[in-house]
Order: structure tokens, then C-alpha cells, then sequence
């Protein structure tokens, strides 16, 4: 897994962090903690998330610990619905996992 991202086209948020400077009209800088120095700090608008007050959307940084290939490891906390799809000839299980 490339970090910020899981699976196809679903992007992780971490954060809040500050902006330092604005870059042309599309771009920003971020100050990042030296923990991330591998990952650049120069960052697309459609990629950035406005900081919100709800404490339980964001994840710290102390919490993920990023390789030097930019990979990390995610592990599941408790499942939180079950549920099972039943076709003609088989069935499809599906878990969301918080």
C-alpha cells in the first residue's frame, strides 16, 4: 500500500497540519513533522481536507508508522456490520471494518 492511499482512488486523511505558503494557484505547502520528511510537502487543492472540529475523523501521526517505501500497516479495530448477499448459486459476504 503507497501511503495516503487504500485500495483504488480512496485517500487517508492525517493531520490537521499548517499551511506554510501558498504555491501558484493549485498548490500548497504544508509544514509536516519531521517524522514525515520522506513524503513531499507540496500538496494539490483537490487533495487537501478542511480541518474539522470532530476529533474522531482525524488520525495521528504517532499512530502509523511509515516505512521508508511510504507503506504502512492498518489494523482493524472491531467489525462493525455483517452482512451477507445471497445470489442465485452463491453467497457474498460483506464485513465493514472500523
Amino acid at each position: 500500500m503507497r501511503f495516503g492511499k487504500k485500495g483504488k482512488l480512496n485517500r487517508r486523511h492525517i493531520g490537521p497540519y499548517q499551511i506554510v505558503r501558498k504555491i501558484g494557484n493549485v498548490a500548497y505547502e504544508l509544514d509536516l513533522p519531521t517524522r514525515l520528511a520522506s513524503v513531499h510537502p507540496v500538496f494539490h487543492v483537490s487533495i487537501l481536507k478542511k480541518c474539522v472540529g470532530d476529533h474522531s475523523l482525524v488520525i495521528l501521526v504517532e499512530n502509523i508508522d511509515v516505512k521508508d517505501s511510504l507503506s504502512y500497516e492498518e489494523v482493524p479495530i472491531e467489525i462493525l456490520d455483517r452482512q451477507v448477499q445471497k445470489l442465485r448459486t452463491k453467497e457474498i459476504v460483506s464485513v465493514k471494518v472500523l
